[in-house]
């Protein structure tokens, strides 16, 4: 005796109306300089009806991250769907198919809503679950990466070609149906969320700020007082609370374990000593070297 046959429903989407998204461990640590390299996260998007897909590179499954990246998707496609799709993430799933605040505000701000999916029903989000099986043999076979910002790039660029390729299952290309989801989808705000970490500190009198395991200096000038540090994901930003004065500016390091100072503060820190001013260096004008090489 045998069971009867499972069957399943085929699932139509109207245009504009969900998002799906997930997230994807790549097999290879990701370059980040200075010699070392880490596991990082694409936040996968893709689109109900046209199918169009985006990606976002980022390094912790912390609800900052994964919210920054999915702002980066929903830019990407130029506009916002009508529900955001999740599985029971832990940044995004607070229990009982609740969000947690973090993802409830970021609806809120894009004016949409949110769905998160039943325990164990990944196939309800098999749109993404296919284009990131399609991005897994695709995608990571054969390509190296200089760092993360080539790895974003040389994502980017494969979007735009897997988003013109004909699709099994639509028999057209994914681009050929964006219009119609554009047309469907709410409007991009006029600020996209630009979520980021911040919190309040005194400055020590070792001015620097640890950020994921990195110090970062201040300006010694302010030691004792309170700033606010502003962390995204291109730079470390502080400010200090009374004043408004900049308390430090740097590009964000995803290496580890590295101490970064800004040459303004080094400075600074030696007038504060009493040591000596560094020597003056003279710059000489290129035209000199010009006239001795000759034409």
């Amino acid at each position: 005796m045998y069971l009867p046959a499972r069957t399943f429903q085929r699932t139509a989407y109207r245009p504009g109306e969900i998002c799906q998204f997930d997230l994807w461990l790549p097999s290879r640590e990701v370059p980040v300089g200075h010699g070392q390299a880490r596991a990082g996260y694409v936040v996968f998007a893709a689109l109900g009806y046209s199918r169009v897909g985006a990606g976002a590179l980022v390094f912790s499954k912390e609800a900052v991250d994964i919210l920054w990246g999915m702002a980066r998707c929903l830019r990407f496609f130029g506009a916002v769907p009508k529900t955001l799709v999740w599985d029971r993430e832990g940044a995004m799933h607070a229990g009982d198919g609740r969000p947690t605040p973090e993802f409830a505000g970021f609806c809120g701000q894009l004016r949409c809503g949110w769905r998160i999916l039943d325990r164990g029903d990944c196939q309800a989000k098999g749109v993404v679950e296919r284009l990131q099986g399609y991005a897994e043999t695709n995608f990571e076979r054969g390509r190296s990466f200089a760092n993360q910002l080539d790895f974003q790039a040389q994502l980017d660029r494969w979007f735009e070609k897997a988003n013109a390729r004909n699709h099994r299952t639509l028999r057209c290309r994914p681009v050929d149906r964006l219009a119609d989801d554009l047309a469907a989808m709410i409007a991009a705000p006029a600020a996209w969320p630009e979520p980021e970490r911040r919190w309040v500190t005194r400055v020590p009198v070792d001015p620097y700020v640890r950020v994921d395991t990195n110090d970062y200096s201040l300006d010694p000038r302010l030691a004792g007082r309170r700033v606010e540090v502003r962390v995204s994901q291109s730079e470390v930003f502080a400010v200090a609370l009374d004043t408004g004065e900049l308390a430090g500016r740097h590009q964000r390091s995803f290496a580890r374990h590295r101490t970064i100072t800004a040459l303004e503060h080094a400075r600074a820190l030696r007038q504060l000593r009493g040591q000596p001013p560094e020597p003056e260096v003279e710059q000489r004008p290129l035209a000199r070297y010009d006239r001795l090489i000759g034409p």
